[in-house]
């Protein structure tokens, strides 16, 4: 199986795909994280494991936007959530007063903001496509740069890891998905009550009365179903249009469950299910 990815080699999304991929699979690094999803909505990947959410900057646009717009037909099948403990990376040893400019992802930046403010007040912080993809170019100039990303990618790339754990908090965590086309199985269907999770989006209500967004949500509290996240984004038509994306407990395979869905696409204009698929609450895994 082809497993596309975060890339290149050694971003935090190969260290999740570790984690929910079966041993033998080929991994697939890719630019973006919508060029992973792309992939398996094109057929060149089996399955791609990119980030959906963390635990200092909230959910990863990218994924949730192209699940929603741009591959309808890929699925969420599995999660895993990963503590992520960042590292300050150089090409060489450098003191922390010499380092010109710091590389990385802009979530990774956001979640070391304290750190970058305080133990690196001239230092500049600049994009890079990924944490790896930051390493990976200071690990190969001359420049007194840095970059923050994880140790895999150090050793990836022959890199010099300066400092560890620079996260702002201890508890960082990143919530990852494994996705599927349309038509899969999950990996496994959960037995126990509470086991599985549903992923969806829905927007456009068909009653434009005040309270509308209360109507749809009681046809999930009606039936007892818990909703453990909900959020808006933007549906790119102009301000005022959003799309809801809500995570609730059990599986559409659940009686209850469907029953609610089916009370909920009646509600608004659209709904798609994004994956049911065993939920990993409270799993993080150190690395």
């Amino acid at each position: 199986m082809r497993f596309a990815f975060l890339g290149p080699r050694g971003t935090h999304s190969e260290e999740a795909l570790r984690a929910l991929a079966p041993v033998g699979v080929e991994p697939v690094p890719h630019a973006t994280v919508r060029d992973a999803i792309m992939a398996v909505r094109g057929g060149a990947a089996d399955r791609a494991v990119v980030p959906i959410e963390n635990s200092l900057e909230g959910s990863v646009a990218a994924t949730l936007d192209t699940l929603a717009i741009d591959a309808p037909e890929v699925r969420i099948v599995a999660e895993r959530t990963l503590a992520i403990r960042q590292s300050l990376i150089a090409g060489r040893q450098l003191e922390l007063d010499a380092i010109e400019r710091v590389l990385s992802h802009p979530q990774a930046l956001a979640q070391c903001a304290r750190f970058l403010r305080e133990r690196l007040p001239g230092a500049e912080p600049a994009a890079a496509a990924s944490t790896a993809e930051g390493v990976r170019q200071v690990a190969a100039g001359d420049a007194p740069w840095a970059a923050i990303g994880s140790r895999l990618a150090a050793e990836e790339y022959g890199a010099t890891v300066l400092l560890e754990s620079v996260e702002d908090r201890s508890d960082n965590a990143t919530r990852f998905v494994a996705l599927g086309r349309a038509g899969e199985a999950v990996l496994e269907v959960p037995t126990e009550a509470g086991a599985a999770k549903t992923s969806v989006v829905f927007f456009g209500f068909n009653d434009a009365s005040p309270g509308a967004l209360v109507a749809v949500l009681g046809e999930l509290s009606r039936r007892e179903i818990n909703l453990t996240k909900i959020e808006s984004r933007p549906r790119r038509l102009g301000l005022g249009h959003y799309m809801f994306f809500a995570d609730l407990e059990g599986g559409e395979w659940e009686p209850h469950v469907a029953e609610a869905l089916a009370a909920l696409a009646g509600r608004v204009e659209t709904l798609h299910v994004l994956g049911s698929y065993p939920s990993a609450a409270g799993d993080e895994l150190p690395h």
